[in-house]
């Protein structure tokens, strides 16, 4: 199979504690492990690398090899340039009426659907469509006290998730 980039995200890195992990570390556990230019983006759990395995396989590989090197149970999301061009492209609250700053992308690696009817809850100003390859977040408060959370969605859906900004997702794209 060719090679190509894969862009991954991990659900849960943090700085200390559980889940701390450098990303230097990352680097050398996955270029060290059949990934090629492996590159990492702020301490936040983004990478950008080349590999032979479809994302889905990657993501898989990626979770292993960091739990069984770093000793971390991290969640996986990967996607190709292309699914992150599809994803940006398909946001809802793209219209002036948003800022863009406050809109956020959650990720997953299966298809997603509005299992639980979530769309039609009131979340005040707050707002969620749901897609099959994102939702997307219009979060105009602070985002740290919203109920549409990351750790809210992955309950109601059943599905492990992360969450970025545009400026991230258009960075790793380019990266």
């Amino acid at each position: 199979m060719s090679r190509q980039t894969l862009i991954a995200f991990l659900r849960g890195v943090m700085p200390s504690g559980k889940n701390a992990v450098k990303m230097a570390d990352v680097r050398a556990v996955l270029g060290g492990n059949g990934f090629d230019n492996v590159r990492t983006w702020i301490q936040s759990g983004n990478i950008a690398l080349e590999s032979g395995l479809a994302a889905d396989e990657a993501a898989v590989r990626i979770h292993d090899l960091l739990h069984t090197h770093l000793n971390v149970d991290l969640a996986v999301i990967v996607k190709t340039p292309a699914q992150l061009r599809e994803i940006l492209d398909g946001n809802p609250f793209a219209d002036e009426a948003y800022d863009p700053k406050r809109v956020f992308f959650t990720l997953c690696n299966t298809p997603l659907a509005d299992t639980a009817g979530l769309e039609a809850q009131d979340f005040g100003s707050e707002k969620l469509h749901i897609r099959p390859c994102a939702a997307y977040l219009y979060i105009p408060q602070d985002a740290s006290r919203s109920k549409l959370g990351n750790a809210f969605l992955e309950k109601q859906l059943g599905l492990s998730l992360t969450t970025r900004n545009g400026n991230t997702l258009r960075k790793m794209m380019a990266f």
